[in-house]
């Protein structure tokens, strides 16, 4: 299973992006326990944006009510997070990580690949 989140970019300040992570490998019969959002700016460590298991999401104190994640069921999408109001300090690199059910495999942690999001003044 490999996982891939994507479409950052650069946006200015108060602008919206919204992140995919996809996942592959995962063959025909698959289940999405949870799915969690990082981010990562230079010199910090990594940061727990949002989370969503069952419905339930959770978001970290600095993007609540401005970010909001999704389980997607779209093809292989498994999450989207949609960032509002975006700040300078939302400018990390954003990882999507998933605890991702298979009959192979059971239940395995994955993370995805990140994707640039550069908050511009």
């Amino acid at each position: 299973v490999q996982l891939q989140a994507s479409g950052g970019g650069l946006v200015q300040t108060g602008g919206s992006l919204t992140l995919s992570c996809t996942a592959s490998g995962t063959g025909t019969f698959f289940r999405i326990n949870t799915v969690s959002w990082y981010r990562q700016a230079p010199g910090d460590q990594r940061e727990l944006v949002a989370g969503i298991s069952g419905g339930r999401t959770s978001y970290g104190t600095s993007v609540k009510g401005r970010f909001s994640i999704f389980e997607d069921s779209d093809e292989n999408t498994v999450s989207l997070l949609q960032m509002n109001s975006l700040k300078l300090e939302d400018t990390a690199v954003y990882y999507c990580h998933a605890n991702i059910w298979t009959p192979a495999m059971g239940s395995v942690g994955h993370w995805g690949q990140g994707t640039q999001v550069t908050v511009s003044s």
